[in-house]
């Protein structure tokens, strides 16, 4: 007697097995058709979490399909969207700015001086004072984030500052 085939992918080890049977033929056809700059890793994830979404209406015998389609449909949105943005950059701003050249030039410098002052930090200052001060999370939510305590992203908050202060004049 044969085994009773799934009727969808949603058992974990159909998937896992379409999973290691399609991912890396996927990956190289996105590659091979498009290239490394649109991410084609990142949209072979996707299609397999669109898969996951979708497991109940989808066949095993058609997953490869359904994976191919869903991860070319992808790369094709991702030159729309890239055509977008380009045709964004060519529109030209305006050419003159209300602040000094001396001002410009001055704010270029600082930036750049900034820069080099956050490559000073750790990697684990750098993200809690980023997150903290660029992106206005509070401590508690980004010690959930990290998976630390509050007390913990509060002295790599404070130690970032107190490196910053020292290699930027001017830093408050």
């Amino acid at each position: 007697m044969r085994d009773k085939q799934p009727e969808n992918v949603c058992d974990q080890n159909v998937f896992s097995h379409i999973y290691e049977e399609f991912s890396k033929d996927l990956y190289n056809y996105l590659y091979y058709k498009y290239g490394e700059v649109l991410n084609p890793r990142d949209k072979v994830q996707d299609a397999f979490i669109k898969l996951l979404d979708k497991c109940e209406d989808v066949v095993p015998n058609k997953a490869k399909n359904f994976l191919f389609t869903i991860a070319n449909n992808m790369m094709l949105n991702e030159i729309k969207h890239q055509k977008v943005v380009l045709r964004y950059k060519q529109i030209v701003p305006k050419g003159y700015t209300n602040e000094t050249p001396e001002f410009i030039f001055e704010q270029e410098q600082y930036f750049q001086k900034y820069q080099k002052a956050l490559g000073l930090l750790t990697e684990d200052q750098r993200v809690s004072f980023l997150l903290n001060k660029v992106e206005g999370k509070k401590q508690t939510e980004i010690a959930e984030m990290l998976g630390t305590t509050r007390k913990a992203i509060e002295n790599r908050v404070y130690m970032a500052y107190k490196i910053l202060k020292e290699n930027l004049e001017g830093f408050n």
